[in-house]
């Protein structure tokens, strides 16, 4: 047995399904605005969990990917897919909400390479099966959630095929049934979902079953739990088995600022054959299927030697080819476009942050930028935070601004000149409760001194997601600047 603690990777992976192939699971997450997307997650335990792949680099280069001006897809980009495998191959299936389609990625194997595809028609939140006798239905939808079949190649519905909603949401002001999930498990049809009860906002799963799929579907509410004590609920996810017969569900939890973090959840079934939740517990349990496998961690320091990225990288949407380079001992960007704050900033490279937070540092070259660029270290988030080096006309500056949660525009709250061409930033962050916190720091006299004041980071639907670490230029004047970053730094808070 290998041991853990919920949340699992306490990072920011939210809309999770998961599956076993052979003695490997598999889960992927939304990735929203960021590139590469699609992650998808392996384990041998369903407890420690390492990046297995991207299933795309890039999406469809609208104006909102690529930053173009102030164009942005914040808050949107992939959401909620539904990761199979069937018949030698795996598919994942998710919309992307900037766009009236339905997208299909398929491989042979999950570390790629994924072939893109569409199915005509949009489906929220879909759940693909593949019946056990070759007919391939989708589900998909908020508060009325239907049952569509495809044709066998999943290009679109199958002409006469069915089609109908199988399950209704009473009105709410609240969330409505959604993140469908749906198996057929010992003869049964079994959908998931995620909803909220209407006397209150806390996330529930709900369970019904149809012993056919043209039948009636009965059921209700599986698991109305918490954790840590933050009334925000634990739900939606996917189910699998273990290769000795046992289930478990990996769901999520909101986590406020550091995001939507998934939970294991032990799963058993009664003699009638319906699911029964076991408690949502902070030390879990789960079988190894590899013993002595050591998973790579989610998160890295980097010092850019090498000319590819590490997994744990992504950009804050599209990177723009030829503005970037990596390899040589730093990560350069170098500016094409004017941005009036880093949320515009193309190239801005991110790791997630984590509980109960993080250090980060970078070292940053200045004497390629100019007049009007600010090259640094950020959190981001809709109420982000920095701490950067600006060229101005009197010389080079250390500023931190930020932008307070429930406002528009950022604020500059500290500046101090600076001699040097090259400099060593820091941010500490930590988290509590559901709110986060950062502090910037730079070398000061007598050690680290502190940019500003501490700064609140809260999580709002403007994102979508979690808070991240960014390295980030932008320019403000003039294009054609760059910037270098180099012997970068990440580690949990205590370490």
């Amino acid at each position: 047995m290998s041991t853990g603690r919920n949340p699992l990777t306490g990072m920011d992976y939210p809309d999770v399904d998961v599956i076993r192939v052979g003695d490997t699971y598999y889960m992927i997450s939304t990735t929203m605005h960021f590139f590469p997307g699609g992650v998808i997650l392996r384990s041998h335990d369903l407890i420690r969990w390492e990046i297995c792949s991207y299933i795309y680099d890039t999406l469809e280069h609208t104006p909102g990917e690529r930053l173009e001006g102030e164009e942005n897809v914040y808050g949107h980009g992939m959401w909620a897919a539904s990761l199979r495998y069937h018949a030698g191959r795996f598919y994942a299936v998710f919309i992307a909400h900037e766009w009236p389609k339905t997208f299909l990625f398929t491989a042979e194997r999950a570390e790629g390479p994924w072939e893109k595809r569409y199915i005509e028609g949009i489906y929220h939140d879909p759940s693909v099966l593949f019946d056990d006798d070759g007919r391939v239905y989708i589900v998909y939808g908020n508060r009325d959630i239907r049952l569509t079949e495809l044709q066998e190649d999943l290009s679109g519905p199958k002409p006469g095929g069915l089609d109908r909603i199988i399950v209704r949401d009473a009105p709410v002001d609240r969330l409505g049934y959604e993140g469908s999930h749906l198996y057929r498990i010992n003869g049964k049809y079994m959908l998931f979902m995620i909803h909220s009860r209407q006397r209150e906002w806390f996330r529930t799963q709900a369970c019904f079953i149809a012993d056919d799929l043209s039948g009636v579907w009965a059921g209700g509410d599986v698991l109305y739990a918490d954790l840590d004590g933050l009334n925000s609920g634990v739900a939606q996810g996917g189910i699998v088995d273990t290769p000795d017969g046992r289930w478990f569900a990996i769901l999520f939890q909101d986590r406020g600022a550091v995001g939507r973090i998934p939970v294991l959840v032990p799963v058993t079934f009664n003699r009638y054959g319906y699911p029964v939740f076991g408690d949502v517990t902070k030390e879990i349990e789960a079988p190894s299927a590899r013993p002595g496998w050591a998973p790579e961690p989610l998160y890295a320091g980097d010092d850019f030697t090498d000319g590819a990225l590490k997994k744990v990288w992504q950009f804050n949407h599209e990177p723009r080819a030829g503005c970037w380079e990596t390899g040589h001992g730093a990560y350069r960007i170098r500016t094409d476009k004017l941005s009036r704050t880093v949320e515009f900033a193309r190239n801005t490279l991110t790791q997630r942050t984590m509980l109960p937070g993080c250090t980060a540092e970078v070292t940053v070259r200045a004497e390629d930028m100019k007049l009007g660029d600010t090259a640094g270290l950020c959190l981001l988030i809709a109420c982000y935070g920095l701490i950067g080096i600006a060229r101005e006309e009197d010389g080079l500056y250390l500023v931190m601004k930020a932008r307070l949660p429930g406002e528009k525009e950022e604020r500059e709250f500290a500046r101090v000149p600076w001699a040097g061409e090259e400099v060593r930033l820091r941010a500490e962050v930590r988290f509590e409760g559901l709110k986060g916190q950062v502090c910037f720091f730079y070398p000061g006299r007598n050690g680290w001194a502190q940019l500003g004041p501490a700064h609140p980071m809260v999580y709002t639907l403007e994102h979508f997601a979690g808070c991240r670490v960014g390295l980030f230029l932008y320019a403000a004047k003039e294009t054609g600047g760059s910037a270098a970053f180099s012997r970068f730094a990440l580690r949990p808070a205590g370490e």
